[in-house]
């Protein structure tokens, strides 16, 4: 018997080569010209589904029809937005949601989602490393801020550039490192410390404020990310 993961692994496996592998930029350049004008949107989607089609096999054939349509529409609907990060998000996981519900509907899983989002639902270790992941990121980064305002206030910052990109880096930097702690990774942490120390502080003729703000900043998220883990260890 097939695993039904095998049939879901095919089906993201063609959508990842085709939109990404397989689609010249020549391509999502005429569709965001000509939008359902263009055929090669319709190349596109022809593409994505034949694979799709390939993969699986003949006899689901009605999922690479709606792997197609959906394609085609989800596509053509993108051409007219921006090339925003936003938009691409959303239309990622607008193909994954159709590859997601054709898996489920047409191989039967449903019970499946429903067992494990029942276990799921009842594991502590599940909730307290969402609680740990929500915390790390925008709470962790408020709380940061704050302990570290007396130095960003002296800092010749006009248009807040500064501290926009360093709440960005810190969530990074502490989901990365909560995980490396969860996984006892202290080495590859250590490297990662080493590698933004040698980026961040490489800069000659920085202001005594804005270097203090830095070191502080970095020593403070990476602390609170190293607790946090530690304290997940514990809990779990």
């Amino acid at each position: 018997m097939i695993p039904s993961y095998l049939w879901l692994t095919k089906l993201i496996l063609s959508h990842l080569l085709t939109d990404f592998v397989l689609q010249p930029t020549s391509w999502v350049e005429d569709r965001g010209k000509k939008h359902f004008a263009s055929l090669k949107l319709y190349l596109h989607a022809t593409v994505t589904a034949g694979l799709a089609y390939i993969f699986i096999g003949w006899q689901y054939w009605l999922i690479a029809l709606v792997i197609f349509i959906t394609h085609l529409f989800i596509d053509g609907w993108k051409s007219y937005l921006p090339g925003r990060i936003t938009y691409f998000l959303i239309d990622q996981l607008l193909h994954l949601l159709v590859i997601f519900g054709c898996w489920i509907v047409w191989f039967n899983q449903w019970s499946f989602i429903g067992n494990r989002w029942q276990r799921l639902n009842s594991d502590l270790h599940v909730w307290i490393l969402l609680t740990a992941l929500v915390f790390v990121t925008f709470p962790a980064g408020i709380l940061i801020g704050q302990l570290t305002s007396r130095w960003s206030e002296k800092i010749d910052d006009p248009e807040n550039s500064l501290a926009n990109a360093g709440k960005w880096i810190g969530i990074i930097e502490r989901v990365i490192v909560l995980l490396l702690v969860l996984q006892s990774q202290w080495t590859v942490m250590g490297l990662l410390v080493t590698a933004k120390g040698i980026i961040r502080f490489s800069e000659k003729d920085r202001q005594e404020a804005k270097t203090e703000y830095l070191v502080i900043g970095t020593l403070l998220s990476i602390g609170v990310a190293m607790l946090t883990g530690l304290a997940v260890k514990v809990l779990s």
